[in-house]
């Protein structure tokens, strides 16, 4: 699982996300509705809600802003009906990307992700033409110098917690679970007092592609930053190495 580090990306993507904060909250506020509605208010008794619940958490989203979604969607008739769709497809090159959204409206999704792709040189395929050259799996990225134990400790309390990979970068850590074992191995940690640079379950490339030319440099950050701008969109998985 090692040997693509996440580190520098996710660094990247983190110093993006923190100046638009209120979008992820948006975000997590609509799957705290969806899960709400599916599975009940009560995380004990919802797994998706208690995993939804965890990564707010680790976007630091207010214990109050939380509470405050899980009462509304669970309000008679409260809030609107969104839905989760996924679009596959290819950016320049053939880069794969897979786009997941959560929608009250597909027919403008579905326009605004072939936007995004038309406007990138890319274009957006059929259900499964890319998800089978990635890995679900949990990822938990540690800064090392925001992490006072040693490495050895470190991977011997994620294996214990229920991790299956352990990566030891050049400056992070990188924990790779089950996407069930992750909100458990996040918590191991928290207790542990460790602060992760990045914890979520996301689609793991089983390989990765450069991209040499200046222009489908350019095409494939179009890409990504038109669907980082549709508020439909909860996360972009692609196999592009930048």
């Amino acid at each position: 699982m090692s040997g693509h580090s996440k580190f520098a990306n996710i660094k990247h993507k983190k110093e993006k996300n923190d100046a638009a904060k209120g979008k992820i909250f948006t975000i997590i506020g609509r799957e705290i509705a969806v899960a709400v509605k599916e599975g009940g208010p009560d995380p004990a008794n919802n797994f998706k809600l208690a995993q939804v619940i965890a990564k707010a958490k680790a976007n630091n989203m207010p214990n109050d802003t939380i509470e405050r979604g899980i009462k509304k969607a669970a309000g008679e008739g409260s809030g609107v009906n969104y839905k989760y769709v996924t679009y596959e497809g290819y950016g320049p090159n053939g880069i794969a990307v897979i786009v997941d959204a959560l929608t009250d409206n597909q027919n403008r999704t579905a326009a605004n992700v072939r936007n995004a792709f038309t406007k990138g040189q890319g274009n957006v395929g059929t259900p499964g033409c890319v998800s089978f050259l990635f890995d679900k799996k949990g990822l938990i990225v540690i800064d090392k110098e925001e992490c006072d134990m040693e490495a050895d400790d470190l991977m011997m309390l994620a294996l214990d917690a229920g991790a299956e990979d352990f990566a030891d970068e050049e400056e992070g850590y990188e924990i790779y679970t089950d996407p069930d074992q992750w909100g458990e191995v996040d918590a191991a940690l928290k207790e542990a007092g460790i602060t992760a640079l990045s914890s979520e379950v996301t689609m793991i490339p089983q390989t990765w592609v450069e991209l040499t030319d200046e222009t489908a440099v350019k095409n494939m950050q179009k890409i990504l930053d038109l669907l980082d701008e549709d508020d439909d969109v909860q996360a972009v998985y692609h196999n592009w190495d930048e």
